[in-house]
């Protein structure tokens, strides 16, 4: 009877522990974000870990490139994206009441030659023959905004021959830093990350595409930790991390 009594009495902790640990992973998310919010949403990780105790783990990627893995199927709880149509494009992954814009940014021309520190864009024309780096300016968001800014500025079809696209904007910003390319088009947040590079122009608000980042908890996911996790970005304390990295509020909450 004792040893019948202390099987049971094993399986009962087993069972606990078990339970236990399920809600503990439950809460516990992986986020996939643009990554354009490298920095910030490591800084933001770090902060909700130390808050809540629960893990964030991140794969960062072109927004394109992380639509299309979610539309595929990828497991994930949070997507974060640098573009509104991307993330219309796996409205049949997000739960749909969830999805709220979390940061917004402004897109620029740097370049590693700090002499050209507030040229403006009349310092990229007579140099156009220098190599300008862009994320893919057909599928990622940086890109896209880029070329709809250049062709604004009248500059598009000069630019074309000397364009060298990359597969997201950080890959952009690294050729700039090696002096791989003279010139590049990234978010201004990118620009103010590095004191390597110089910020050459602002590009007109006007003249590109409203940049927000949408974000969206994910049908197969934790649901619950992955809207608290969203919640966070959007409260004071988050969008004080967004700032401090140099990104706008969020549109709705702009002054």
């Amino acid at each position: 009877m004792l040893l019948h009594r202390l099987i049971s009495l094993a399986i009962a902790a087993c069972l606990s522990f078990g339970v236990g640990s399920a809600s503990a992973r439950a809460d516990d998310i992986t986020v996939f974000a643009a990554s354009s919010l490298y920095d910030v949403l490591t800084d933001a990780g770090d902060t909700w870990q130390a808050n809540t105790g629960n893990a964030v783990t991140f794969s960062f990627a072109a927004t394109s490139t992380l639509a299309r893995q979610i539309d595929a199927g990828a497991p994930a709880d949070v997507f974060i994206a640098a573009s509104a149509d991307w993330m219309d494009t796996v409205t049949g992954r997000i739960i749909a009441d969830s999805r709220v814009d979390v940061a917004g940014n402004a897109l620029v021309v740097i370049s590693g030659d700090m002499a050209l520190l507030g040229a403006g864009l009349a310092a990229v024309v007579p140099d156009m023959n220098a190599r300008l780096a862009m994320a893919s300016v057909d599928a990622v968001p940086a890109g896209i905004y880029g070329k709809a800014a250049l062709r604004a500025a009248g500059l598009w079809n000069d630019a074309v021959p000397f364009v060298v696209q990359t597969r997201n904007v950080r890959a952009a910003l690294q050729l700039v830093r090696t002096g791989e390319a003279r010139f590049g088009v990234v978010y201004l947040t990118d620009a103010l990350g590095f004191d390597d590079v110089a910020l050459v122009a602002r590009f007109d608000p006007g003249t590109y595409p409203a940049i927000r980042y949408p974000a969206a908890a994910l049908t197969d996911g934790h649901e619950a930790a992955a809207r608290g996790f969203i919640a966070f970005l959007r409260s004071d304390a988050g969008q004080a991390i967004f700032a401090r990295h140099g990104f706008a509020p969020p549109p709705d909450q702009a002054q």
